[in-house]
């Protein structure tokens, strides 16, 4: 897929909560060149003396309607402040679209009620991506089950776009929205439905996704998932994101950021 460097225009940063900001973005001269969810973007941090690298952010909307691009970035550091601090009508400068994003199934056949559908698990930011695929699957006429953690119910965000896709299943640490604990604890994975999952989608942190991978291969089913290794050029170049897998060293930036959880050595 060919790579843009792009000037966006910023039409807003819409605060999530605190230290989550949603940049919405668009081109004002051409439509938002083609990218799949699951590929990332690397954005230039300007009027920061302490931000030297690109920061590498996830796709979390194409808004083809109104040629918006959605970003969610977590404050964590000087560059990622920065950015949430933009004022409209900045100029962002951005790399797209880079690296491999998740597989999608074939359009759907089967309807109703023991349609075969997929399971999307998400924590924090890593819910970020699970929204664009959401979107694709839907238009492929698939039905996404949402699976969202956090440690209480003010880390959960963007539940009512998550909700238009599909049904939304939540857990939480402390108990204050859906069921108490882990993702990985949710009784989704004991039901009697999931005879109908095909697939299982993840982004997270990392303990996370190598347990749901562990619940994957118990129970038999595919799972890929999107990984958050620092990726400082999104190129290949700088080798900051190697990860270890079964073919080998790879960099996350290029052969990922998605993966066939049974590829990767830490399953």
């Amino acid at each position: 897929m060919k790579k843009y460097v792009l000037d966006l225009k910023l039409l807003g940063v819409e605060q999530l909560r605190e230290g989550y900001g949603l940049l919405r973005l668009t081109d004002a001269k051409a439509p938002l060149p083609e990218m799949s969810a699951g590929q990332f973007v690397e954005v230039r941090v300007d009027a920061s003396a302490q931000t030297f690298l690109r920061r590498p952010i996830s796709i979390n909307r194409v808004d083809r309607e109104h040629n918006e691009l959605w970003l969610l970035v977590h404050a964590v550091g000087p560059g990622t402040r920065r950015l949430c601090e933009l004022a409209p009508g900045s100029v962002v400068n951005v790399v797209l679209p880079l690296g491999q994003g998740f597989t999608l199934p074939k359009a759907a056949e089967a309807r109703g009620a023991d349609a075969p559908f997929s399971l999307l698990v998400g924590g924090g930011v890593g819910t970020a991506p699970l929204l664009c695929l959401g979107e694709e699957l839907v238009a492929l006429g698939h039905k996404p089950l949402f699976l969202l953690g956090g440690r209480s119910s003010s880390d959960l965000m963007q539940l009512d776009l998550f909700r238009e896709l599909g049904e939304v299943l939540l857990t939480t640490e402390d108990g204050t929205a859906g069921e108490r604990g882990f993702v990985t604890q949710h009784s989704v994975w004991a039901s009697p439905s999931m005879r109908n999952c095909r697939f299982v989608y993840t982004c997270g942190p990392k303990p996370m996704m190598m347990a749901v991978a562990r619940l994957c291969r118990e129970q038999g089913m595919e799972c890929e998932a999107s990984l958050e290794n620092m990726m400082a050029c999104g190129l290949g170049a700088c080798l900051c994101c190697v990860e270890d897998t079964v073919d080998g060293h790879v960099c996350v930036c290029k052969e990922g950021p998605v993966f066939d959880t049974r590829r990767l050595k830490w399953n």
